[in-house]
């Protein structure tokens, strides 16, 4: 039992160095990023990133990273309209608990 209880958190650490390893970094700092779908519609999300008073250039360019992946994933094309997006005017941000969201369109 120990043995099987060993190789199970092996796995687990293992898998957490991987997900660690494929982790970008903008402005040298990482950030949390999370894509979703609006009202089941594929073609448009939003991005809601995290952290954003590490750095707000890096912030933007994780948004649009996170946007870019998303759409290459869904329609194999790195195409966007913003609406929101990374070439927003900061002062146009709003930025609620250290998080501001982006919202594109994959053209199809």
């Amino acid at each position: 039992m120990t043995r099987i209880l060993g190789m199970i958190v092996l796995v687990a650490l293992a898998a957490s160095c991987t997900a660690r390893a494929e982790r970008v970094a903008f402005d040298g700092q990482f950030f949390s990023a999370k894509v979703r779908k609006v009202d089941g519609q594929y073609d448009v999300f939003t991005v809601t990133v995290g952290g954003v008073s590490k750095s707000l250039d890096g912030a933007r360019e994780a948004g649009g990273y996170e946007g870019i992946k998303y759409c290459l994933n869904t329609y194999g094309n790195s195409d966007i309209d913003w609406v929101v997006g990374p070439d927003t005017p900061p002062e146009q941000l709003r930025i609620e608990k250290d998080k501001f969201v982006f919202q594109g369109v994959c053209p199809q």
